[in-house]
């Protein structure tokens, strides 16, 4: 059985993979894509923000199932927000210590359910050696204590912050977790620097044969493509490639390394251009909207979650003029230049408003998608791009939209109404931070939503030597952790 290394790409466009490739800048990346098969239609999640992509990435089950909803959100049952690092300020508008509690800890072993093994989780109960250079969603079954390095001994020594984590065998996680010395140079707060951190130690992993599976992550681009536009990312996907290439030097060269391992390369989301920031909170100023650290949070009326191109509305308080309060925000909404989208639950069914109409829709069996699930459908097709060929229901504008917000919706830990941006907005977060002038992510939007997919040896390529050939079904993200799993032959939990 071939070692197996999925490589996550951070907001790693298909069309700027592909020009990375024709301009020579991803050598190693184009020889995946050559020997591999590759997926055109692979979709995100929404909200398409990367800590609820990684948890579907790592556990292949949706929001409403894994419970990490977007990178700011309401957590009902402790009355604050969530804040897992939008940017900088809004880390300190919220608090650093309190930030990192949520993004190292919490997001891995409260907010993260339980009830769905990840793929270091199942493979580690069955023997198989696990692996992972930083990524969000960590949990396995090994116990790692904090080892500190740098300016975070500082931080976590002054927020306290001592907790072990269970991860996989090998969790190498910048300055605060390391499951063994390793001559690299840990960073997770300096962006621009963590493709070469993984980089480093996925050439020693390689050289000295730690893992059977590896979560090989690769972050910068995100980065890069938030500041510069993600038009600009062939500079970004190049230092991917160029640190993809130091983990197959670890194992003799690209040809011995695709010899002794298979390979999923993907991303999590893509991202979009962005030219203006939406202030969110500020189209509420006559409501009693929380604040961050709030000291009345009981006589808040609504709680707002910016999340890059998405946003989350709560209606806090009493039920019973839920409806009346649920209406009123949705009027409001109706006037707020760049929201696009607005979804909601009512009576059993996801309703959907946009300039072009409203559509309402449940599970059913009117219409099959490209995945073979039902729907039936009531309203203004157009309001979600809908259109039917070869009785196949698309919304190609918003790639598996039904499906995606009806998944949304169903989770506890999402707002009561979901709003996604406009093409060239992104909503302004509690630190008064968007990126105008660079890139975003989070919409319903395609350019937000579908990603690169390559299988090497594995997958729908399994046991073929590969040729460059593509798998036409459309695939979710969610699909690639079952694929990990029956890789090794393992049964998830």
């Amino acid at each position: 059985m071939k070692k197996l290394v999925l490589v996550v790409v951070d907001s790693l466009k298909p069309g700027m993979l592909d020009r990375a490739v024709a301009e020579g800048k991803a050598p190693v990346m184009a020889e995946i894509l050559r020997r591999g098969t590759r997926v055109r239609e692979c979709v995100s999640v929404f909200p398409s923000v990367t800590p609820a992509a990684s948890a579907t990435i790592t556990t292949g089950v949706g929001v409403s199932a894994h419970g990490v909803p977007s990178i700011n959100w309401y957590h009902r049952g402790e009355s604050r927000y969530v804040e897992y690092g939008s940017s900088w300020s809004a880390t300190r508008t919220f608090g650093v210590l309190r930030t990192l509690n949520d993004i190292v800890y919490n997001m891995n072993f409260e907010h993260l359910s339980r009830a769905n093994p990840t793929v270091f989780e199942s493979p580690d109960d069955a023997g198989v050696k696990t692996a992972c250079t930083p990524f969000l969603i960590f949990r396995g079954r090994t116990r790692h204590e904090l080892a500190l390095q740098g300016w975070w001994r500082r931080v976590a020594r002054a927020a306290n912050f001592h907790h072990a984590v269970y991860g996989p065998a090998e969790l190498f996680y910048g300055e605060l977790y390391s499951s063994r010395d390793v001559d690299c140079q840990p960073t997770l707060a300096r962006p621009g620097t963590r493709d070469a951190y993984s980089g480093c130690v996925g050439e020693h992993m390689a050289r000295y044969g730690l893992y059977d599976f590896l979560l090989y992550s690769l972050p910068d681009n995100d980065h890069y493509s938030h500041r510069h536009g993600p038009d600009a990312t062939v500079t970004s996907i190049a230092w991917a490639d160029r640190n993809l290439q130091r983990l197959a030097e670890g194992a003799g060269g690209t040809d011995q390394f695709l010899e002794q391992n298979a390979v999923v390369l993907m991303a999590d989301h893509a991202q979009c251009a962005v030219e203006h920031g939406i202030p969110i909170v500020d189209a509420f100023s006559d409501w009693r909207v929380l604040r961050p650290n709030d000291p009345q949070p009981e006589a808040a009326e609504l709680a707002v979650s910016p999340g890059g191109r998405c946003a989350m509305i709560y209606l806090l308080g009493a039920d019973d003029d839920h409806a009346e309060r649920r209406g009123r925000v949705l009027r409001r909404l109706r006037t707020v230049d760049g929201v696009e989208i607005v979804a909601w639950r009512e009576d059993g069914v996801a309703c959907v408003w946009s300039e072009r109409g409203e559509l309402r829709f449940s599970p059913g069996s009117g219409y099959a998608d490209a995945r073979g699930r039902g729907w039936d459908l009531d309203g203004t097709p157009a309001t979600l791009d809908v259109s039917f060929a070869d009785g196949t229901l698309a919304t190609p504008a918003y790639p598996d939209a039904l499906a995606r917000i009806w998944e949304a919706l169903e989770s506890r830990s999402t707002g009561d109404l979901l709003l996604s941006a406009a093409p060239g907005y992104e909503f302004t977060d509690w630190g008064g931070e968007n990126h105008a002038g660079g890139g975003s992510h989070g919409s319903l939007r395609a350019e937000d939503s579908l990603v690169p997919l390559v299988f090497w040896d594995c997958g729908p390529a399994a046991g073929a030597s590969g040729d460059g050939g593509e798998a036409q079904r459309q695939w979710s993200i969610g699909d690639v952790a079952p694929l990990v799993l029956d890789h090794f032959g393992v049964q998830n939990g």
